[in-house]
């Protein structure tokens, strides 16, 4: 029984004890599951804080690559629509890419050179060895390197080509994918490339800035050499409008002296009263006249009368002689010329038409006037428009235009040797000037006209004309008319002792009849066409220059052609 209750006191310690190891196992485990929940809770947070942390980088690197994306489209733009070629290679020269203008400066599409070695394009030897030597350089980083060589285009043309190279880090393309791993590797490449693209951004501006430069001090310096320009033609402005100063001026005076010359015509017979009438009625109009008459009659005077008395009298008048100028240079001088137009034109000159525009321009000895240039002044009476020599351009003028000769236009256009055109339009307003055998009782008027010129002149002091001197000189033919009266006169004057005009030498032979005074005419004018024809003969027909006839005869070039041309006298 002892032992029963010894087994059941057993027993009931054994229950309790183990009553007891449950209930601290239990409360163990509940304490063992709160630091289980504690730990999770933790753990949580902190998954919690660094998914947050992660998508902050996440939205980091996002940024980063937009970044990125954006800087490569900024250079793949740049690259593209860059104002000069650019071509990259590859360490053997081979072509990766290039860009728009590059394509368009070798005549051939981008994707046509993919892979093609750059020296294929080179159009000779030497340049592609130069461009070994040139890419040896750069494959040691030795900086930009440049070279000039010749490129062949795809159109078969060669250009001239200056290689600017340098050695750039070509970057892999690399794919990432994002993984509960926090690694900084991704982010400080993604640094690096975008300091990379701005340190590349910066020599590009920092290479541009330098051109620019360039360009700018190039640029000052033409502005500098522009301003010298200027400051030279500034001062040859002035120089040239003091000389036009001074041309104007001297133009008035010389109206002024001319006008005092040429102002008064000397005579009261009904034939020149005639003449002034038909001058009153044409003057103040702009019609084109036409002088006939006879050599030395005055039709140069009566031009300058026209023109005097007409609404054009404050500009110039213009006289042309057809018969002291060559024939090879009256167009120059009618039309004017450009430098070089021909041999030895080396300035450009202004034509006498220019310079009488708005004027008067006359035209001495028209019945001179070569036939081909006969076409070219009907263009201009009709037209009033003309080109220089050697130049295209048409040149507009108002220009009256007064004509003499002393041929006959109507025998001239029979002969063939003038335009009838020409003539029906010069012969508008004829006025034909009598010759001074016509109007002897002009010639006392005219004598003591001259005597007083001389006398001013020479610094005589004439006072007198004799009857018996008068009637001399009006009983001889005067086949020079005025012009041989007034020579006549001034010899007379240089000759004369004392006060009384003596006309001594020449008119011994007045008293004889017309016909022989005509006949010692045609004697005197043999005798000098064969005086002068033996002058050229000795000369080679030289005229002009210290062995020319004209000096040997002791007269100017211009007076010796005109002698020829009257006399026939022709080179056989």
């Amino acid at each position: 029984m002892a032992r029963v209750d010894q087994e059941q006191q057993a027993s009931k310690a054994a229950a309790v004890k183990g009553c007891r190891t449950a209930k601290q196992q239990q409360t163990t485990e509940e304490s063992n599951c709160c630091e289980l929940d504690l730990e999770a809770r933790r753990l949580l947070h902190e998954l919690q804080v660094y998914q947050a942390e992660l998508e902050n980088q996440n939205d980091e690197l996002r940024r980063s690559r937009e970044e990125l994306e954006a800087s490569r489209d900024a250079y793949a733009e740049l690259f593209d629509f860059a104002p000069v070629g650019y071509v990259s290679l590859d360490r053997g020269g081979g072509v990766l890419e290039l860009n728009l203008a590059a394509a368009n400066l070798l005549g051939m599409a981008r994707g046509a050179l993919g892979g093609k070695p750059f020296a294929g394009l080179i159009a000779d030897a030497d340049g592609r060895e130069t461009f070994e030597r040139h890419l040896a350089l750069v494959r040691q980083r030795a900086g930009v390197q440049r070279c000039e060589i010749r490129l062949l285009r795809n159109d078969g043309a060669v250009i001239y080509g200056q290689l600017q190279s340098v050695a750039l880090a070509r970057e892999n393309e690399a794919r990432y994918i994002l993984t509960s791993i926090v690694d900084g590797t991704a982010r400080r490449q993604l640094e690096e490339k975008l300091q990379n693209a701005h340190d590349k951004l910066e020599a590009t501006v920092g290479e541009r800035t330098r051109e620019l430069t360039e360009a700018n001090l190039q640029l000052v310096r033409e502005v500098q050499e522009r301003k010298q320009a200027e400051n030279t033609l500034v001062q040859f402005l002035a120089e040239i409008k003091t000389l036009k100063d001074r041309l104007q001026a001297e133009n008035v005076y010389l109206h002024q002296e001319i006008a005092q010359v040429h102002g008064a015509i000397v005579g009261q017979s009904n034939a020149l009263k005639h003449v002034f009438f038909r001058v009153e009625q044409v003057a103040p109009l702009n019609s084109t006249v036409l002088l006939l008459g006879e050599t030395g009659t005055g039709k140069g005077v009566i031009a300058r009368a026209i023109h005097n008395a007409s609404a054009r009298k404050d500009r110039p008048m213009i006289t042309v002689s057809c018969t002291a100028l060559p024939a090879t240079l009256i167009e120059s001088e009618l039309f004017g010329r450009e430098k070089g137009a021909f041999t030895g034109s080396d300035a450009r000159q202004i034509g006498r038409f220019e310079l009488a525009d708005g004027g008067t321009i006359f035209l001495d000895e028209i019945g001179e006037l070569p036939l081909e240039l006969q076409a070219k002044l009907l263009r201009v009476i009709q037209e009033g428009e003309f080109e220089r020599l050697g130049s295209p351009r048409t040149i507009k003028v108002d220009v009256r235009i007064i004509a003499a000769t002393n041929r006959n236009l109507t025998d001239e256009i029979r002969t063939g040797r003038f335009r009838e055109d020409l003539f029906y339009r010069l012969n508008v307003f004829p006025i034909t000037l009598p010759p001074l055998r016509q109007r002897k009782g002009d010639i006392e008027l005219l004598v003591k006209h001259f005597v007083a010129k001389f006398n001013k002149k020479i610094g005589k002091s004439i006072t007198s004309v004799s009857k018996e001197t008068l009637d001399l000189l009006e009983q001889y033919h005067w086949p020079g008319n005025v012009r041989e009266l007034e020579s006549v006169v001034e010899r007379a004057v240089i000759l004369s002792q004392g006060e009384a005009l003596a006309v001594l030498d020449r008119f011994e032979s007045f008293s004889g009849s017309v016909g022989e005074l005509e006949h010692e005419v045609k004697v005197m004018s043999e005798l000098e066409h064969d005086h002068i024809f033996q002058v050229l003969q000795k000369t080679a027909w030289r005229i002009e220059g210290e062995k020319g006839a004209a000096v040997l005869l002791g007269m100017k070039p211009s007076t010796l052609r005109a002698r020829i041309r009257k006399a026939g006298i022709s080179r056989q």
